[in-house]
């Protein structure tokens, strides 16, 4: 087999081994990719924070604008960034006893403090375990005693949760305005800070996955992953200084994390936080004439009823991800901007995006085609590469991968040192990847595959449909049958009519066999924070 990892390596500075010890076996790591130049030049101690933040400032980026609030009322210069994280780390240190490899939970929502709260984590040595802020306290607490936590960041509007969790936890907010108030505490300290010396192959992030099926399980990254994922995506993306991006995804979900502070801050440009798809967004792209969007599909397909009301004309760019982007979305938005979206695939375990394509590479309907350092291919269930044209399960290669902590599904997801993403898709001839379903949710109805994914972008080409999801269910005769749920536009009401109309517009849109049998119409759908349909949840309506 090939060298698993080839990367950058370092003398740790951990004190607590927590991480370390609880790596998967090296034999089990998928193969890292390195070859791509700029990640060559990582060198073995490397911390993240001073790479993206302190080296900003050095580089005479100090007074450019980095965190803006949705609102506008609070705006971040890299200088001030970097001084208030230095603050913070000092806190978590001296008042905390932080050291090197310490998990630190951050509870919060898209505000320019908890970017500076990141920071001071990342500068002090420790291990972000951050958390969607709607999480409840007892999928907390689970997250707590996985990680072993005993201490934790939060924002004010939502710590009572973490303290809910668990009683014994440290738990630090910002916002209460109090003498132990993490911005009140940090307003003491020195805005001077020498960062943890870490090695390029530290844990610097404990990223769970956000949940469309069973119990989470925790992927884990290195200092070098964070620039890695920046440095293979950009030249995609190809941003300059003078971008302004923006987007809904929280900075819990790695695809937040990446699009709205490391990628921009990868190249000087500055970020507009906001707390909610729809309108909020669109008032923040209007407001601070954002020109690069990072959000999930389902929210592009909000914004397309209120688009008349808002000024876009700064936009430039929009990023998709979090599940496949339906090609009638693509389109309308498209017609209605002169925007053709990037769709994307990523994976938390991948710790961001790894294919994907860009402007006039774009091919409407296909995910895109493999970043600069990646490789990709689709495999049957001997691993074996399949022709193209021919359905199986993605296979991935990069300079980033798969590395659970302390779980035995490692060896699900991580085959032949390729990670398994469990995604179906299939390669055309020019290269291009076309997603089909999540592996598991393949609706296989009287010998036929049947991709969910394919009828639902079908519904949403009819009039009346504003969000739909397509699943398997079981039948006695055909082994499944195809069921939508659909979600119906203002104005649109349910009726026997509208289903077979909507059955009608399908078999007319695509293989008469794919329209769904049983239609049922719902109020919304289940989705986790990151906005992936939890299809789990439908098919257990039945």
């Amino acid at each position: 087999m090939a060298v698993v990892d080839s990367g950058p390596k370092g003398t740790t500075a951990h004190t607590d081994t927590f991480t370390k010890d609880n790596l998967p076996p090296v034999d089990r790591w998928p193969e890292m990719n390195w070859d791509l130049e700029p990640l060559r030049q990582y060198p073995g101690q490397l911390n993240c924070a001073v790479e993206l933040l302190t080296k900003a400032v050095a580089r005479g980026w100090g007074e450019r604008p980095c965190m803006k609030s949705g609102d506008g009322n609070v705006t971040f210069t890299y200088a001030k960034l970097d001084a208030l994280s230095n603050q913070i780390a000092n806190v978590l240190v001296d008042g905390y006893g932080l050291v090197a490899g310490n998990r630190v939970l951050l509870h919060c929502l898209n505000t320019p403090h908890a970017v500076a709260a990141w920071f001071g984590i990342v500068k002090a040595g420790g291990v972000v375990v951050a958390t969607m802020p709607l999480l409840r306290p007892g999928e907390l607490k689970t997250v707590i005693q996985r990680a072993e936590i005993d201490l934790a960041l939060a924002d004010s509007e939502v710590a009572e949760a973490v303290r809910t969790a668990d009683s014994s936890i440290r738990a630090v907010a910002w916002g209460e305005d109090h003498a132990d108030d993490l911005l009140v505490l940090a307003r003491k300290e020195s805005e001077e800070f020498e960062a943890a010396d870490t090695a390029a192959d530290d844990v610097v992030l404990l990223a769970f996955t956000s949940g469309t099926t069973g119990s989470p399980k925790a992927a884990m990254h290195f200092h070098r992953d964070v620039l890695a994922v920046a440095d293979i995506f950009l030249p995609v993306l190809q941003p300059t200084s003078d971008d302004v991006f923006c987007g809904s995804p929280p900075l819990a979900f790695t695809f937040g994390l990446g699009g709205l502070v490391v990628f921009p801050m990868r190249v000087g440009a500055s970020t507009v936080l906001t707390e909610r798809p729809g309108r909020p967004l669109l008032e923040a792209i209007e407001r601070h004439n954002a020109t690069i969007c990072f959000t999930a599909p389902t929210a592009y397909r909000m914004m397309l009823d209120v688009l008349e009301d808002y000024d876009l004309s700064s936009l430039r760019l929009g990023v998709s991800s979090g599940e496949t982007l339906p090609e009638p979305t693509f389109s309308a938005f498209r017609d209605a901007t002169g925007i053709s979206l990037i769709d994307s695939m990523g994976s938390t375990e991948m710790l961001h995006i790894f294919i994907a394509s860009s402007g006039d590479d774009i091919r409407p309907g296909a995910t895109g085609k493999p970043l600069p350092g990646v490789r990709a291919k689709v495999v049957g269930p001997g691993m074996e590469e399949l022709p193209p044209g021919r359905v199986g399960r993605l296979a991935v290669r990069g300079p980033t991968g798969c590395r659970y902590l302390d779980d035995d599904r490692q060896t699900d997801y991580v085959q032949d040192a390729w990670n398994l993403t469990g995604d179906a898709f299939f390669q055309d001839e020019d290269g291009y990847f076309w997603f089909q379903a999540r592996a598991d949710d393949m609706i296989i109805s009287s010998g036929y595959n049947i991709a969910g994914p394919e009828v639902e972008a079908s519904l949403l080409k009819h009039h009346a449909v504003a969000d739909c999801g397509v699943v398997g269910v079981a039948d006695e005769r055909r082994g499944q049958l195809v069921k939508a749920f659909v979600v119906l536009k203002e104005a649109m009401e349910p009726s026997d009519g509208l289903v077979v109309e909507l059955q009608e517009f399908v078999k007319n849109d695509i293989a008469p066999y794919k329209y769904p049998r049983r239609v049922a119409f719902v109020e919304s759908l289940p989705k986790t924070e990151t906005g992936k349909i939890q299809r789990f949840k439908l098919r257990s309506c039945g």
